[in-house]
């Protein structure tokens, strides 16, 4: 170890005699000292301009803009200038031979060699390390152990290129081609995780390979086992190709016996990465003060609750639009998206089946005319030389799985304990299924998912049509993420005309009948309040007379006519509602709900009329402005309107609860149906879609939707102004620059002079 300590030391000695070391270290503070001072004059100016700032750790450091993404990105400039002649000069010189006729190790060489530039590499962390403590007093409560994870990330990964550089230059005696193989061999790096994706076995052996974005985990707060190993499995690589090839000059070896030790050696790393990189053998600490890269409580107590194998199956249509998210080439970035649950459930087995079959995706029909199906589906195999084990017919697919219902998009089911639910794609930026509807798929396999049943047979609102009156958005559609079928709750109609309300019923919805309900529906739904089950009543003004005889047993009666407020820049039905959060509040608004308005179009006012057993709370009100009853269809308030009696603050929608049969009651009465309309949940600026899942998160208890929100960041406000920003930035990108100048210059003119 003395050894290797005094070969470390006399390396650093050479290259602080060399001025090239000299150089990167102004261009490295320079370069990073101007980004993280830009960064800072950016947010304190946002600031004083008022703008909501948050996550100031994150933002300052990593993410698209951030601190310690812009200097990964050079890195790999820096070190083939360092480590170009590490052992090439040593050769050009002649003193390899010495080193290698000496009695020192070779292992002792390459060895401190690698120290002395590793402890160089130290000087880029203090550098940025000092930037942290420069933020530390900057920020108020800045994420240190955040920005600690990042230093420790680019400090693996300069130390990784450091190990390729050391061995590029033990194959030449020419510092410039060391730099420019280095320079290669990092390239090849970054590019090797996109050969042969679509190879099995192979795959997962150049994914591994790959150093493109091995830093990005500890960059962003969380340090994974996998990518530590990673770094230093490669390293250990490259320092023993090393010793292997400097070997070769010492010891007469048949070529066979080199060949074999290399081979062994690359084996050895391979298969230590590869066993390493097993989810059951993976291990995580999240740096984040509010365990940012960590599932939510909420989710964690989900998988918790997962003790048997999960089993995660893709069914790509090839003839989807989102089909290349799945195929085999993505498949090892698909995996690593749910590495946020393997890393809490590693037995989550995942497989992908292929088939084609037709598709909503009109762009390819149109761009392909003639062409049918498996035609396409041959084409696109061959244009992309995919290879697939087995494609499925459409005939074959429907004996595996009907994904008709599906619109034969891409599509996942997750199976466990003997039940199956879906997990879709979604037609927005994101595409992929984030926390919330995963843990939400994963908790319908662990406990009852919550049924809403839709009444029909009295031309009640549609929860299968797109029209702006219908329900379809809110509840029944596949492609929107939000819509409730994609945040746990089973979603049907029947006809109570007809048919008795499913046992299984958790909220029955009677949206907006047009006629009156029959004697058997009405008996029906008495019969299903009488038991204790939740109920929501919607109705609008001239049709709520088709609701009076539910709406009487429950004590309420709605206004004979809609009512109407004066405006200068709405209708005289846009009603201006205010949310009742501070009076007797029966349900739990979302935490991370907007200030934005919840509009009313056309709405009956609902009065109490007796005591049916039932504990009214509204929800919602018109404001403290005078509101009239009229007709519909007004253009305006008229002045004949003004002089009848108005009404202030009256309830639009109102909760009921009771204690029955050993649970709480829960029904929801409304005087407007079309507030959860396809039009309305889409109308932009409005808190409306919120207060819709605000109220059917009460119906399930709060067990659906999964809510992921977390604690409110505090690292939130720059405390240093305008002008201490401008002292800096003259200190740290002028006058620091210039001491590691005049530093450099003092030591090469003393070194000369000797």
């Amino acid at each position: 170890m003395k050894t290797i300590y005094r070969i470390a030391k006399t390396e650093l000695y050479t290259m602080f005699y060399s001025p090239v070391a000299w150089v990167v270290l102004v261009i490295f503070s320079i370069q990073s000292n101007w980004k993280f001072f830009d960064s800072l004059e950016r947010f304190e100016k946002s600031q004083k301009m008022g703008d909501g700032m948050g996550n100031l750790s994150q933002a300052i450091f990593s993410g698209f803009m951030g601190l310690y993404t812009e200097m990964q990105n050079y890195l790999y400039l820096y070190v083939p200038l360092l480590t170009m002649g590490l052992i090439s000069r040593e050769i050009n010189s002649g003193s390899i031979k010495l080193l290698l006729s000496s009695p020192i190790k070779i292992k002792e060489i390459v060895l401190g060699k690698y120290l002395a530039i590793a402890a160089y590499c130290l000087l880029f962390v203090g550098i940025l390390g000092l930037q942290v403590v420069i933020s530390y007093f900057s920020v108020e409560n800045l994420d240190l152990k955040f920005a600690i994870s990042g230093l420790i990330g680019l400090y693996l990964l300069v130390c990784t290129y450091a190990a390729i550089g050391l061995f590029m230059s033990c194959l030449t005696s020419y510092q410039v081609v060391a730099a420019i193989s280095t320079l290669v061999v990092l390239a090849g790096l970054n590019f090797i995780g996109k050969l042969w994706q679509d190879v099995e076995y192979v795959k997962d052996i150049t994914y591994f390979l790959s150093i493109a974005g091995r830093a990005n985990e500890m960059l962003e707060g969380l340090i994974i086992s996998k990518d530590v190993l990673y770094f230093i499995l490669v390293s250990s690589l490259f320092i023993g190709l090393s010793i292997y090839k400097l070997q070769t000059g010492r010891d007469a070896q048949p070529a066979s016996q080199r060949v074999l030790k290399y081979t062994l050696l690359i084996t050895v790393v391979l298969a230590l990465g590869y066993v390493t990189s097993r989810a059951s053998l993976t291990f995580y600490e999240d740096m984040t003060r509010n365990k940012d890269r960590t599932l939510t409580k909420t989710s964690l107590d989900i998988v918790n609750k997962i003790e048997g194998p999960v089993k995660l199956t893709t069914y790509v249509n090839l003839l989807d639009i989102n089909y290349y998210m799945a195929m085999p080439y993505s498949q090892n970035q698909d995996i690593s998206s749910f590495e946020n649950y393997t890393r809490f459930v590693p037995q989550m087995q995942m497989e992908y089946v292929y088939y084609y079959d037709t598709s909503n995706n009109e762009a390819l029909y149109a761009q392909n005319p003639g062409l049918n199906d498996k035609q396409l589906a041959e084409k696109l195999i061959e244009t992309q030389n995919v290879k697939l084990k087995k494609l499925y017919s459409p005939e074959e697919i429907k004996k595996v799985i009907d994904l008709k219902p599906e619109q034969n998009r891409v599509v996942r089911t997750i199976e466990y304990n003997g039940k199956k639910t879906f997990l879709r794609m979604f037609d927005d930026l994101f595409k992929a299924p984030g926390e919330k509807e995963i843990s939400a798929s994963l908790k319908r396999l662990v406990v009852p998912a919550p049924k809403i049943v839709f009444a029909t047979g009295n031309m009640e609102r549609s929860i299968d049509k797109n029209g702006d009156k219908n329900y379809k958005t809110g509840f029944n559609e596949i492609t929107f993420r939000y819509s409730l079928i994609n945040q746990g709750f089973d979603v049907s109609s029947v006809d109570i005309n007809a048919q008795n309300i499913p046992e299984q019923t958790g909220i029955l919805i009677i949206a907006d009948p047009k006629t009156q309900l029959s004697q058997g529906a009405i008996d029906r739904i008495t019969k299903y309040i009488d038991e204790g089950k939740n109920v929501m009543l919607l109705s609008e003004p001239e049709t709520n007379s088709a609701l009076a005889a539910i709406t009487d047993k429950l004590g309420l009666s709605y206004t004979k006519q809609t009512l109407v407020q004066e405006s200068e820049t709405n209708s005289p039905d846009y009603l201006v509602t205010d949310l009742q959060k501070n009076t007797d509040p029966v349900i739990k608004f979302s935490k991370t709900r907007n200030n934005y308005p919840i509009p009313l179009l056309g709405s009956s006012g609902i009065t109490i009329t007796k005591d049916a057993g039932f504990k009214v709370t509204p929800l919602l009100k018109t404001n403290n402005q005078p509101a009239w009853e009229s007709q519909m269809g007004i253009t305006s308030v008229s002045e004949e309107l003004k002089k009848q009696p108005s009404i202030t603050a009256i309830p639009l929608v109102v909760a009921l609860t009771r204690n029955i049969n050993g649970k709480s009651q829960k029904i929801i009465v409304t005087g407007d149906a079309d507030f959860m309309g396809n039009a309305e949940l889409s109308r932009n600026g409005s808190g409306t879609f919120q207060f819709m899942t605000d109220i059917f998160s009460w119906f399930s208890n709060y067990e659906f939707p999964i809510d992921t929100t977390r604690p409110e960041n505090t690292d939130k406000k720059i405390t240093i102004n305008a002008n201490q920003v401008f002292i800096n930035k003259i200190v740290f990108i002028g006058l620091f620059p210039l001491l590691i100048i005049l530093s450099g210059a003092f030591i090469l003119i003393r070194r000369n002079r000797r």
